[in-house]
């Protein structure tokens, strides 16, 4: 089968490969239809996760039919068109009764970090689904049936990135009619945006990025106002300017590790090692109000030895709550919402391109080039 495979940093190239199999009854195999390219993607393109090993097939927002079951499988069935949640969970063991699928004790046979389809193997070292087969373990627990109204289009991003933003606006304790901050718009800061406004009753939401494209879709999209950080001398300052000398009731941090460099000069100094800068989360922890809550669903993968104010955090009250968003808890609903029309997760869809032409979608998407949001792998 061609699948994406990593041969170091900055360079993946779609080659043959074998095609899965059934290797206990609980798995599945499927034959993708649509597979999508995410930010944290290029954290593994560009060499910054740990572990990340050559001829390692990525990708973990993945769409397909059915086309194999092991023989303990009952949930689903060969022909069955379904959604695959990132997380690898089995459903049984005791994080996963906690409804905290992320951690799963059974799919990660290296640490407690939890399973992800096509990430290091830090996670598992399960290969994903940039390819044109996919091998899904706990096929009883994670895949998802999709209703016919929905399209592969609307259903992948449940996958993932929906459900990620949608888990960063609910764990950012919005107060009804409270004014919430995203940094970072690409695809999770989007749909932390969208869902902090629809679902979570934000009155106001601010957008902080330097794209401007990126900055146009928050604002026409999620309803956002917006702030080009390469445009204001201080992000944190210009935020409690908005907020009336306070600051957001809540900020989410949807960049993670390859945050921009940009920090205010003030904060300058040792933050920037061969990881990246957390600048963003750094900003959110200044700008947040004194008792309110930073959202953290940018992935932090590497050991970070940077400063972060802790101390300005804890003695003003801040809240911290961050993770790897368990999407069984939230998939479902969602589902239904966007059944109903309630939501289309597909508007921030740019790009559509054969599963040859991998390379080159990460390449516009690292680069932002030709008004690149998000990118769908057709095999």
């Amino acid at each position: 089968m061609k699948a994406l495979s990593y041969y170091g940093k900055n360079d993946v190239r779609v080659v043959e490969k074998p095609r899965p199999v059934i290797e206990h009854p609980e798995d599945a195999i499927l034959r993708v239809t649509t597979a999508a390219i995410c930010g944290s993607d290029l954290h593994l393109y560009h060499g910054l996760v740990p572990d990340t090993r050559i001829g390692h097939t990525f990708g973990h927002e993945t769409v397909g039919i059915i086309e194999e079951v092991g023989n303990q499988v009952t949930q689903v069935k060969t022909g069955d068109r379904v959604v695959v949640p990132f997380n690898i969970a089995c459903g049984r063991c005791f994080q996963c009764r906690l409804q905290m699928y992320s951690l799963c004790e059974s799919a990660n046979p290296y640490n407690e970090m939890g399973a992800i389809y096509g990430y290091s193997h830090t996670t598992g070292g399960y290969d994903g689904a940039q390819a044109e087969y996919v091998r899904v373990p706990f096929a009883n627990t994670g895949p998802r049936k999709i209703p016919n109204e929905i399209s592969d289009e609307q259903a992948v991003m449940l996958a993932d990135i929906f459900t990620t933003g949608h888990f960063g606006a609910d764990i950012a304790d919005i107060p009804e009619g409270g004014t919430v901050a995203v940094f970072g718009a690409g695809p999770g800061g989007l749909f932390a945006m969208k869902s902090a406004k629809q679902f979570f009753g934000a009155g106001r939401v601010i957008a902080i990025d330097k794209v401007p494209y990126r900055l146009q879709m928050a604002a026409e999209q999620c309803g956002a106002e917006t702030v080009n950080f390469n445009e204001v001398k201080d992000v944190v300052g210009h935020l409690k300017e908005m907020t009336d000398g306070r600051g957001p009731d809540s900020c989410i941090d949807a960049v993670g590790l390859e945050a921009d460099g940009s920090v205010p000069q003030a904060m300058q100094g040792t933050f920037f090692l061969q990881a990246g800068a957390p600048t963003a989360l750094i900003w959110a922890l200044h700008a947040v109000r004194p008792g309110g809550t930073v959202s953290i669903i940018g992935v932090y993968g590497p050991p970070f030895n940077h400063f972060i104010p802790f101390g300005w955090a804890m003695n003003r009250n801040i809240t911290i709550r961050m993770g790897q968003t368990p999407v069984l808890r939230y998939i479902d609903d969602l589902m239904e919402r966007t059944r109903t029309g309630e939501i289309d997760p597909s508007f921030l869809v740019t790009h559509r391109l054969p599963l040859e032409q991998a390379p080159h979608g990460y390449e516009i998407f690292e680069r932002k080039q030709d008004n690149c949001v998000k990118v769908l792998l057709k095999p």
